[in-house]
């Protein structure tokens, strides 16, 4: 097995078990143990277990990222929206393991102590979606990403429960989404406010 071939090795197995057991209990013996090599080999290609799960968790941020922004193709918001839900929702699909990794373990291991979060590029991009739709509806553009981060939000926690249930399909499941997502968007209120905070006598 060639250096290159290895270290794919490595980071296929180290995956998995990441998958699997999630970071702590993930040891690099264990991984030496599944690729049938000794734990200096695993050292010489990542230094260590933080560095197996860095390249890990950028593979598959880079994996989920690509394919978020490869489906912002359409020029319209509420398709879009579509998009980027039924990404994410197939990531998911075709990466379990990958996806696994990615919500369950924030380790401390980049030089600002931790991770940024698997959807802040999502967020970023649904912000900037939307930052155009409130323009054109003269709503307060700068509450975009506070919107973007409650729909991605939303979006996700959904995505997580379906990874196990794995039905309805995940187009039906898209659909729904941005049907609650879409339809509570287009009602908009310019300035709201809690019911506890009505004046008097207002209506429910």
């Amino acid at each position: 097995m060639t250096g290159t071939q290895r270290r794919q090795q490595l980071i296929e197995i180290g995956r998995a078990l990441f998958a699997e057991r999630g970071y702590d209990a993930t040891s690099i013996e264990e991984i030496a143990q599944r690729a049938q090599v000794s734990k200096p080999v695993v050292y010489e290609h990542f230094g260590g277990k933080e560095g197996l799960y860095a390249v890990v968790v950028d593979r598959e941020m880079s994996m989920l990222l690509d394919m978020i922004t490869s489906s912002l193709t359409q020029n319209r918001s509420r398709v879009r929206l579509e998009q980027v839900a039924l990404a994410l929702l197939t990531y998911i699909e075709e990466r379990t393991d990958g996806f696994r990794i990615l919500v369950r373990d924030q380790v401390a291991t980049t030089d600002d102590g931790r991770y940024s979060s698997l959807l802040n590029e999502a967020v970023n991009q649904v912000a900037h979606i939307l930052a155009g739709d409130f323009e054109r509806r003269h709503l307060d553009t700068s509450l975009a990403t506070l919107y973007a981060q409650g729909l991605v939000g939303m979006v996700s926690t959904a995505a997580t429960w379906w990874l196990d249930v794995r039905e309805p399909s995940k187009e039906v499941v898209a659909a729904h989404l941005v049907n609650l997502c879409w339809n509570g968007l287009s009602h908009l209120e310019a300035d709201p406010q809690l019911s506890s905070e009505w004046p008097a006598g207002a209506p429910d």
